[in-house]
């Protein structure tokens, strides 16, 4: 094999880390990321149809194993509503399901073996494709966002756009006295945006930025087995523990996601 085609430890972590990508238009600034579309839709569509699944089978007498399940997780999530947000909750609790369950799928293909993903998709002509669309912050920051536009159409359904408008420049420091309203009003201004930034920014990164690097450690310990018989002994130690340990952090980062989409969304409800 040419010196140009062999497998160096940066030419692998490269490929595994490549979109399969499209660009839209003639430069590319406007790309879309097919296999995280793709893999967060079939995962969404999965998740869905096993819950409607266990829901069409659900009995009024002793329920099943895959109704006990579920029952206990809509159970979880919606006393994690109730210890927060105190309103109607006929959206949030199952709102904050679907983003948990949903996100909770989407790290869990972290678990998948890279390589021999990696070669069944090469079978089918799909060299180029990421199985963890969390590890994609273009995934992470949609979701965040989508959360902050439901956080500011409650703010104005709830306070009216008024009351909302009044709120970015009269709190938290308030308008009185009125001989400092202007310089109030623009630190109260200049709060809230800075406010209103960082909550997608801060909620997109924390999950982007655990799965990363997550994927990132699984393929350095594949390199490290690829050094010799020592190399393997070792990251196969390792990876299983890494494994055992990623399990927390699939389930604690979508548990976190899950609950600051609750918090930003029932602070969309307060009045100031």
């Amino acid at each position: 094999m040419a010196a140009s085609q062999e497998l160096t430890p940066t030419s692998y972590i490269g490929h595994h880390l490549s979109f399969f990508e499209k660009p839209l238009g003639d430069g590319p600034f406007w790309t879309l990321h097919l296999d995280t579309l793709v893999t967060a839709v079939i995962l969404g569509v999965i998740g869905t149809g096993a819950l409607w699944w266990v829901v069409r089978g659900v009995t009024a007498g002793v329920p099943g194993k895959r109704q006990a399940l579920v029952e206990l997780l809509v159970e979880f999530v919606d006393e994690q509503v109730k210890g927060i947000f105190g309103g109607d909750r006929r959206f949030i609790a199952p709102a904050a399901l679907t983003v948990f369950l949903w996100v909770l799928l989407m790290n869990a293909m972290d678990f998948l073996p890279v390589d021999i993903m990696a070669a069944g998709l090469g079978a089918i002509g799909l060299h180029e494709w990421r199985l963890v669309p969390t590890a994609d912050v273009n995934t992470t920051f949609a979701l965040a966002l989508s959360v902050w536009l439901l956080m500011i159409y409650f703010s104005i359904a709830v306070k009216g756009l008024g009351g909302w408008i009044h709120e970015l420049y009269a709190t938290p420091f308030g308008i009185r006295p009125l001989w400092a309203a202007p310089l109030l009003i623009c630190f109260n201004l200049l709060f809230n945006l800075v406010e209103y930034i960082s909550k997608p920014l801060s909620h997109s990164l924390r999950l982007y930025g655990n799965m990363y690097a997550g994927e990132i450690i699984f393929l350095l310990l594949w390199l490290w087995a690829a050094t010799g018989l020592v190399g393997t002994v070792f990251a196969s130690i390792l990876g299983v523990g890494w494994a055992i340990f990623h399990i927390l952090i699939v389930a604690l980062q979508a548990y976190i996601f899950m609950m600051l989409t609750i918090v930003y969304l029932g602070m969309a409800h307060e009045h100031h």
